[in-house]
């Protein structure tokens, strides 16, 4: 894999741009002359990890022929309170699975993604980040 990432026109973000084409705009804080109006490096990371844990739980409840017919992640995170850098410190998932499905089938889809799968959930634990999660069935 191959990313380039080159400063905006507008000097405000950093346009990512990957091997496929596919880009991204990262938004830079105010001390590096953005505005700070988009995601930033660490708010994509906790994304990354949602959105990591939503391809193995989709993958898994779907093989398991479980009715999904919606998923919502909310998370919460905090990061260490120290000096420069300050990595994440927890990140609480809380899955909310829409559609007739098995309430055990979809925790065990959670914990299968974040405890076995995930390499987002993998790369944060390795750096010290506490991860946890809950799973809700909505029909």
């Amino acid at each position: 894999m191959k990313i380039h990432l080159q400063l905006s026109p507008d000097g405000q973000a950093m346009l990512g741009t990957d091997d496929a084409g596919n880009e991204l705009r990262l938004s830079l804080p105010e001390t590096a002359g953005g505005n700070a109006t988009g995601f930033g490096p660490m708010k994509l990371m906790i994304m990354s990890l949602g959105g990591c844990a939503a391809v193995d739980v989709l993958s898994i409840l779907k093989k398991q022929r479980q009715p999904i017919t919606g998923l919502r992640i909310d998370i919460e995170a905090e990061r260490f309170q120290q000096p420069l850098p300050a990595p994440w410190a927890t990140a609480h998932l809380v899955f909310t699975v829409f559609g007739a499905v098995n309430l055990e089938k979809a925790e065990k889809a959670a914990t299968m993604s974040l405890e076995k799968y995930c390499s987002a959930s993998e790369t944060l634990r390795l750096a010290g980040a506490t991860i946890s999660w809950s799973v809700l069935v909505q029909p």
